[in-house]
Parts: C-alpha cells; structure tokens; sequence
C-alpha cells in the first residue's frame, strides 16, 4: 500500500536551467508590480485580473511548483507489529498461568505421593511387627482385659471366697456336690486368669483353657488343674459323679497349687 505525501522542493535539488527560469519570472513578478507602484498617481493600478494572470502562469509552470507528488512505500506491518505486543501479552501470561497451574498440580502430586508412600510403610511395619508377635506367643500378643465370665461362670474375684478350697468342702460335705464343684472351677480359671496371667477369654471351653494352662503354669500346677478339668468334665457332661475322695484331695490342694497373691500362704 502507498500514500501520499506532499513537500516543497529544496533549491538544491532544482536544475540550473529550472533556478534560471525561476529567476526570471521572479524579476518579471517584480518588475511589474515595481511598474505599478512607481506609475503617476494618475495612472491606474494594475488590475487585479492581470495580477492572477501572471499568478497563474508562474503556477502553471511545472518547473515553480511549490509542492510535488511522490510515492513513499509504508509498510502496514509495522501496525500489526505494533499491534503484537499487546496480543503477545495476555497470550504469553496465559501460557505462564497454565504453566504456574501444572508446576502447583506437579508439585501438590509429588507431595501426596511421598505422603501415601509413607502411609503405606508405616502400614506394613506395623502388619508386620503384629505378625511377629503373633508368631512368637499368639495367645500374648494383643492384650485385652480380662473377662467377667467364662461361659456361663461368673470369674471375678470379688465374687469368690478367699479360701476356695475350703468353702467348696463346706458345700461338698452338706450335700450340695454341683455347686461345690463348680466353685473348684470357676475358682481355678479366675485364679489362672487374674494370678496368672493365663489369656483366658469368655468364650473359651475348657479344653481350651486347658491348653492355654499348660503354657503358664508348672508341672505341678497344671497336673493339679487336669485333674480337676476332667472331674468337672465328667460329673457337668458325662452325669456321672465322682469319688468323694478325689473331690477332697481337690479341696485340699486347691489354695496350695492356685495360691492368691494376697492371700496368707501366699505371705508365707
């Protein structure tokens, strides 16, 4: 695209014929209003009409022309360049939003991956070091409290005498030989449980307890306890009654083998 563009000439750009040329015209120009200014007072003037006519054939001489056309090349580009920067500008703070917004997801990833893997191990050390201690004594490995009963046998110390042996071979002598046994044997797994420390839980049976027994207790504890499983086994499960002789060696041997910690063979 072009446009125009209008200038007066520079003299040093005339020609020496054209700087003549202007020359003579010039004096021309003046010599006739020279003529018109020193003619008598009687004299006329020179018309307005004769002076637009000598304007007009110093206009109409290509080589005085005050002004010219030319052609100067511009190129519009330098608009769209111009126009670029301000373009370029939200275009390139898009871009660096866009970018700030995946470094933040990158980086908020990379710290909730770190944050799960740790989760994770902490998880597979304690699964693991659980196994461990179930491996080595399965029946210590998660303490618990201690029950209140064990089936449907009320084992709390606080409902036992303090001499069990002895209250069980009061009630065996007066007849009442169930109630005595089962004093012998929820007093045994309460002593086991509160004394000994034995992992006895409500719903062990006394097979179970049994073998959990054998565990915790020595030789001669635990033959003690056998013997009086399998005479409560016979006499609850198997209806028959056992010999009044091994009912009172129980008795007897009961607070010696199953001692309480404060009770006063326990002191001695």
């Amino acid at each position: 695209m072009s446009s125009r563009n209008f200038g007066v000439p520079s003299p040093e750009n005339r020609t020496p014929a054209v700087r003549r040329r202007a020359a003579l015209c010039a004096l021309a120009l003046a010599g006739a209003l020279a003529a018109g200014c020193a003619a008598p007072a009687s004299a006329e003037p020179p018309s307005r009409a004769r002076v637009s006519a000598i304007v007009d054939t110093l206009r109409a001489d290509p080589d005085l022309k005050d002004t010219q056309r030319s052609k100067v090349l511009r190129a519009k580009q330098a608009k769209r360049a111009a126009a670029k920067p301000s373009d370029a500008s939200w275009v390139t703070r898009l871009l660096r939003w866009v970018a700030d917004a995946f470094g933040w997801i990158a980086e908020t990833t990379r710290w909730l991956m770190w944050s799960l893997g740790a989760l994770v191990v902490a998880l597979i050390v304690v699964s693991l070091r659980r196994w461990i201690q179930q491996r080595a004594d399965p029946e210590a490995a998660v303490p618990l409290a201690p029950p209140s009963r064990v089936g449907a046998l009320d084992v709390r110390p606080e409902t036992l005498p303090d001499r069990i042996g002895t209250a069980a071979r009061a009630l065996w002598l007066r007849g009442e030989r169930r109630t005595a046994l089962s004093l012998l044997y929820r007093g045994a797994l309460s002593r086991l449980i509160h004394e000994y420390r034995v992992p006895i839980r409500a719903a062990h049976t006394e097979g179970e307890c049994l073998r959990l027994a054998q565990g915790r207790l020595e030789r001669d504890q635990g033959a003690f306890f056998a013997r009086l499983v399998g005479i409560w086994l016979r006499s609850v499960y198997g209806a028959r009654d056992p010999e009044p002789a091994d009912v009172m060696s129980l008795c007897d041997e009961f607070d010696r083998f199953l001692v309480r910690s404060s009770s006063p063979e326990a002191a001695r």
